[in-house]
C-alpha cells in the first residue's frame, strides 16, 4: 500500500456518519511529502492547560517525541516518601498523584501476580539515575526491590549491551514515568529498560527487537510520529507474535493517528480522566481530551476491528488514566531540560503513562501470546473485563462532527477504544 487509493475514499464518503475532521484525518498523509524525514515529524501536543508542558516538546524531522506530559503547578521535594522501612511508615509522606493503591484499586487489579513476566520499556537516550528513582519509588509505596543486583531490573543500549549507555536525550522523565507505571500495575515483574541510541525510527525499532530477544514478554513504547506513506514499511520492527507489543495513542487529540500506535500488530492505548467517585465502582471515568486517535490513511483495517466509519485502522484499543490533572506521582532526578522544574516527586500524565500501564497488566495476567495484536480485546467475552468509558472527547484541532471517532460513547470509540481494565478477565 503505497497512497490512498480511490476505494477507501469512497469508503469514508459512504459511510453512514462522515465527519470533516475524518475527511482530513484520512486525505492529508496522502498529500503530504512521503520523504522519510517529513514522514517522521512529530506534531506537538494538544492545546494543553497552562499547568502542563510537554516532556520531550515538538520532535524535530525525522524523530519521534515522548508523549509525557509534566504537571508544572504540581511538585514535592525529594525528600517526601524517602521513608525505609515499612508501607505503613511511608504512608504518613505520600507524595501528590495517584500511586499503586489507587490504580489498583480504579481497575480492581490484585497486588500478586506477573513473576514470569519481563516488561520491556524502550525510551531514548541514557537516565543515568533511573534505578536510584525507581528504588525510591517503590520503597516510598512499600513495593519489593527491583534492582540490577536482585535480576529484577534490567538496563542495556539498543545493541542489547550495558555499555556503553547513549547521551542523555532528555526523556529522564519519560523513563521514570514508564519504570514507575509498570511498577504500579505489576510490582512482581521484571523490568527491562532499552535505551536507544536517539529517537529516529531505526534506533527506536531495533530497540524494540532488541528487548524481544532479550526476553521481554511485553515491550511499551511511549512515543510517536505522525504517519505517513513510509509507516507501513516501519511495521516489521513491532511486530513479534508471542509478545504483546503496546504503545501510545498519542496525546495531540484526534486527528492523523501516530505509529507505532497504528500498527495491526500493537495494541494501541488511549488515555482518560480518572476521579475518585461515590458510585459502586468508587471511581469513574471520561475521554482524556489530549487522547490521541484517528483513521488510518496507510495501514488497512485488520479483520477484528469493525467500527463502521473508518475504513482504515482505527486507533486507539484500549486506554487507561492519561490525563496530567488526574495523574500518577512518579519520582525523577533527571530533569535537565525542563526549564527549572525541579527534580524529585511530580505528577506526570499523557498516554506515556497508560501504554506502560496496559503492559503491566498484560504482563499481571500472564498471558502475552494472546496479544500478537489487540483482536482478544474485541471479543465478545472481553467487554465485562473492561470498564466502557463513556462521556468526554478529543476534541482539539479539529472535530470529528459527533461520531464516535472523538467522542466517549458506548461500545467502542477513538480516545478510549474498548475501555479501561475491570480486572484481569479481559487479560
Amino acid at each position: 500500500m503505497s497512497r490512498i487509493g480511490n476505494h477507501r475514499l469512497l469508503g469514508m464518503l459512504g459511510a453512514t456518519v462522515l465527519a470533516i475532521g475524518t475527511i482530513a484525518a484520512v486525505v492529508a498523509p496522502a498529500n503530504a511529502s512521503t520523504g522519510a524525514a517529513a514522514a517522521a515529524t512529530a506534531k506537538s501536543g494538544a492545546a494543553h492547560a497552562s499547568n502542563v508542558k510537554d516532556v520531550c516538546g515538538t520532535a524535530k524531522p525525522g524523530f519521534a517525541r515522548c508523549f509525557a506530559q509534566i504537571r508544572t503547578d504540581v511538585h514535592e521535594p525529594a525528600h517526601i516518601g524517602r521513608v525505609a522501612g515499612t508501607a505503613k511508615a511511608a504512608a504518613a509522606t505520600l507524595p501528590a498523584g495517584f500511586g499503586p493503591a489507587d490504580l489498583q484499586s480504579a481497575y480492581k487489579l490484585p497486588t500478586t501476580g506477573g513473576a514470569n513476566q519481563t516488561v520491556a520499556i524502550v525510551d531514548a537516550g541514557d537516565d543515568p539515575t533511573a534505578e536510584a528513582d525507581l528504588a525510591v519509588y517503590r520503597s516510598t509505596y512499600g513495593l519489593s526491590a527491583c534492582t540490577t543486583a536482585n535480576g529484577c531490573f534490567t538496563k542495556v543500549n539498543e545493541q542489547g549491551k550495558t555499555t556503553p549507555v547513549p547521551a542523555d536525550q532528555g526523556w529522564g522523565v519519560e523513563i521514570a514515568l514508564d519504570l514507575d507505571m509498570v511498577s504500579a500495575a505489576c510490582p512482581q515483574c521484571k523490568i527491562l529498560l532499552v535505551e536507544a541510541d536517539q529517537p529516529t525510527g531505526d534506533d527506536l525499532g531495533k530497540s524494540v527487537n532488541t528487548a524481544v530477544s532479550l526476553g521481554a514478554t511485553e515491550v511499551s513504547n511511549s512515543y510517536g510520529a505522525t504517519e505517513s506513506s513510509v509507516t507501513p514499511a516501519d511495521a516489521a520492527y513491532y511486530t513479534h507474535p508471542g509478545v504483546a507489543i503496546v504503545a501510545s495513542s498519542g496525546d495531540s487529540g484526534y486527528g492523523i493517528p501516530a505509529e507505532p500506535a497504528v500498527f495491526s500488530s500493537v495494541i494501541s492505548v488511549g488515555g482518560t480522566s480518572l476521579t475518585k467517585a461515590t458510585n459502586a465502582r468508587g471511581w469513574s471515568e471520561t475521554a482524556w481530551q489530549g487522547a490521541g486517535s484517528g483513521c488510518s490513511a496507510w495501514v488497512d483495517k485488520p479483520a477484528w476491528q469493525t467500527d463502521a466509519n473508518c475504513p482504515g485502522r482505527m486507533v486507539a484499543d484500549v486506554s487507561a488514566d492519561a490525563d496530567p490533572q488526574t495523574g500518577p506521582a512518579i519520582y525523577v532526578t533527571d530533569t535537565p531540560d525542563l526549564e527549572g522544574l525541579p527534580s524529585g516527586w511530580n505528577v506526570v500524565g499523557g498516554t506515556s503513562a497508560s501504554s506502560p500501564f496496559i503492559a503491566g497488566v498484560i504482563a499481571l495476567a500472564g498471558n502475552p501470546a494472546k496479544y500478537n495484536n489487540a483482536s482478544a480485546f474485541y471479543t465478545p467475552g472481553a467487554k465485562t473485563g473492561l470498564n466502557d468509558v463513556v462521556g468526554g472527547n478529543n476534541v482539539t484541532f479539529q472535530d470529528c462532527g459527533g461520531d464516535y471517532q472523538c467522542n466517549a460513547v458506548t461500545g467502542y470509540d477513538g480516545p478510549t477504544g474498548l475501555g479501561t481494565p475491570n480486572g484481569l478477565s479481559a487479560f
